[in-house]
């Protein structure tokens, strides 16, 4: 079993209303040679929480951290232009965040949570502060 010390939440860099699903980032990621999609949860603009990649396998979607950790995906991330990052989750995605990360922290207790862009400086994804988001949750 692998040991789970960070939940990573990432964006997919799409424009706002984006109607990207977790079968259409499987595709993508399958055509890239993986074996499948790269994070463990998609949540799409309507608030459904999809699977991903197993739990229990190790992602592809935060370089030097995979092994050890969790990757959420919410679609959006770009403003309407799709050219500047901007937190466009809709009210469904943010409830839907939330509970997903309420249930995981309950699996995973010590595990951080954190946004892509606090382990890789370049990123702006996901585009909000989830350590300040999501401070009533961490260790």
């Amino acid at each position: 079993m692998r040991k789970i010390t960070l939940i990573v939440i990432h964006c997919s860099a799409n424009k706002a209303g984006s109607a990207l699903r977790a079968a259409d980032i499987d595709r993508y990621h399958r055509s890239l040679g993986w074996k499948c999609c790269g994070y463990h949860y998609v949540i799409p603009t309507d608030g459904t929480i999809e699977a991903g990649r197993p739990p229990e396998m190790t992602g592809a979607h935060c370089k030097d951290h995979n092994s050890h950790s969790i990757g959420i995906c919410y679609i959006g991330g770009l403003d309407n232009d799709g050219k500047k990052p901007k937190d466009t989750r809709t009210e469904a995605q943010k409830a839907a965040l939330r509970k997903l990360i309420e249930q995981l922290h309950q699996r995973y207790p010590k595990a951080l949570i954190v946004g892509h862009h606090d382990l890789n400086r370049q990123k702006a994804c996901p585009c909000f502060h989830v350590t300040a988001e999501y401070i009533d949750l961490q260790p």
